[in-house]
């Protein structure tokens, strides 16, 4: 999905970019970027970080850079921050999101004998893409408003000027956008957790469509928020860092909340619980809480050397990587009925090993609870599904599997406790040799989160939402 990170100050920021642009590391796969603007103008550094650490790629520039207002970025794909010469004047942008229908707006862009410099994999990309509908207009403010009319998808974006920063929410508010305060200096971040240890208290989290622009003396709001909102559900559940909030909610609250409901509707008797880690862990805390049976880690991961697991794009290499990483203890395992909760599951090809690791360390049995409901439908809206087609998803493998076809009698298998459903779910048990499987309903997450339906983007897994 990809993290941005922004800050003005009155002194040099370039520690402050750093620092926090890294403690986005989490939502990223492949990029990180920096840049800085001072007197002498803007200058920018990009790495690949697939094979390594943002702070190990981007330490060695610190020496070279200085200024009082920077960004910074964690991209799943795309190069950037881009530095942009305009009618408008120079300036860096960073974005995070995914846009739809960027052939149709690189068509558009090339029938009016403009041009596009930053080429990926064949692929145009989407932040000059974002630039080039910001610079059709004659201000900056006037110029989101057509990247928010012209896209399908979402795109929420910091773009740096000599004068300060502008911070710009999607349209309908899918990621967040968190303003941050200390003395001398105003930030702009994807996530929370970036604030505390760099001094920054929250300020506010922009509305869905909300822009303002940022000087050290303050903020001004050049854009105001939308009247409907769709933020990704999956924030909460999966994405985010346990110490965010989004919306003014805690992540591992809700995680916590979604462990207790799970826990609540289920009547397995069971020795302890467990989280696959490292997002597994808020939800299993929460079920033996509720329940109030032992929590125990027979699973651990290993992490300096192994990423997560989403981040390689080779399905073979991200199996090795979900394999490789959850080192079993056998102590904990052996004549043990276990119970674990884990955030989702998207293919359940990862699971499988680990699963099977689990029997041959001898536990007696092994119970599966996702703190969502079953995955039916990839994202539309974000780059947040590594999953490229529908059957990717273990969901429509199964539809697949029982109707012949995997797009039929959807509503009926995103039903929780339909007939259709609990077919679907028996045969992902089966797959997975699963004891036994039960899925969190899409009500109960939704109350765990807080937050009305109408104004979260559930699509993943009752196919809902719009643009």
């Amino acid at each position: 999905m990809g993290g941005l990170f922004g800050v003005v100050s009155k002194t040099d920021c370039v520690n402050d970019i750093f620092y926090g642009t890294d403690y986005h590391s989490h939502l990223g796969t492949k990029r990180g970027g920096m840049a800085v603007v001072n007197s002498r103008g803007i200058k920018r550094s990009i790495h690949n970080i697939e094979n390594n650490y943002f702070r190990t790629k981007f330490e060695p520039d610190l020496p070279r850079f200085n200024g009082k207002k920077g960004i910074g970025v964690i991209s799943d794909f795309d190069a950037q921050p881009l530095i942009i010469s305009s009618h408008l004047g120079t300036f860096g942008i960073v974005t995070v999101g995914k846009v739809c229908n960027i052939r149709e707006l690189s068509a558009r862009a090339l029938k009016q004998k403009k041009q596009f410099s930053e080429i990926l994999t064949g692929d145009d990309n989407p932040t000059e893409v974002a630039a080039s509908l910001i610079c059709e207009e004659d201000s900056f403010e006037a110029g989101i408003q057509n990247v928010f009319s012209r896209i399908k998808g979402s795109c929420s974006m910091l773009i740096l000027t000599s004068e300060g920063l502008y911070a710009v929410r999607d349209k309908l508010g899918r990621t967040p956008v968190v303003i941050g305060k200390k003395d001398g200096a105003f930030s702009a971040a994807s996530e929370s957790c970036a604030f505390p240890n760099l001094g920054y208290e929250v300020v506010s989290f922009l509305g869905p469509g909300e822009a303002v622009f940022i000087t050290p003396e303050g903020i001004s709001q050049r854009i105001p928020p939308g009247e409907q909102m769709q933020v990704c559900s999956f924030l909460w559940v999966y994405y985010g860092y346990p110490a965010s909030e989004y919306e003014g909610i805690n992540v591992e609250w809700v995680r916590n909340r979604c462990g207790n409901a799970l826990a609540r509707r289920d009547k397995e008797e069971i020795d302890c619980v467990a989280g696959i880690p490292d997002s597994g862990i808020g939800h299993a805390l929460g079920y033996a809480s509720e329940k109030k049976i032992p929590y125990l880690r027979p699973f651990v991961k290993y992490t300096p050397t192994w990423p997560r697991s989403f981040m390689p794009q080779n399905q073979e290499l991200r199996d090795l990587v979900a394999k490789m990483k959850l080192i079993p203890i056998k102590r904990l395992i052996d004549g043990q009925r276990i119970l674990f909760c884990e955030d989702s599951i998207v293919r359940g090809t990862q699971l499988k090993d680990n699963i099977q690791i689990l029997f041959e360390y001898g536990a007696q049995e092994v119970h599966m609870r996702p703190a969502c409901p079953c995955l039916i439908f990839p994202c539309e809206y974000l780059n947040f599904s590594t999953s490229r087609s529908t059957l990717d998803l273990a969901g429509r493998q199964m539809i697949k599997k029982i109707e012949g076809a995997e797009d039929k009698n959807l509503e009926k298998y995103a039903e929780a406790g339909s007939e259709k459903n609990l077919e679907m779910i028996d045969l992902i048990c089966k797959r997975l040799q699963l004891t036994s499987l039960k899925y969190q309903t899409l009500e109960d997450m939704i109350e765990a989160i807080g937050i009305p339906k109408q104004q979260l983007c559930t699509h993943c897994w009752d196919g809902t939402g719009y643009f």
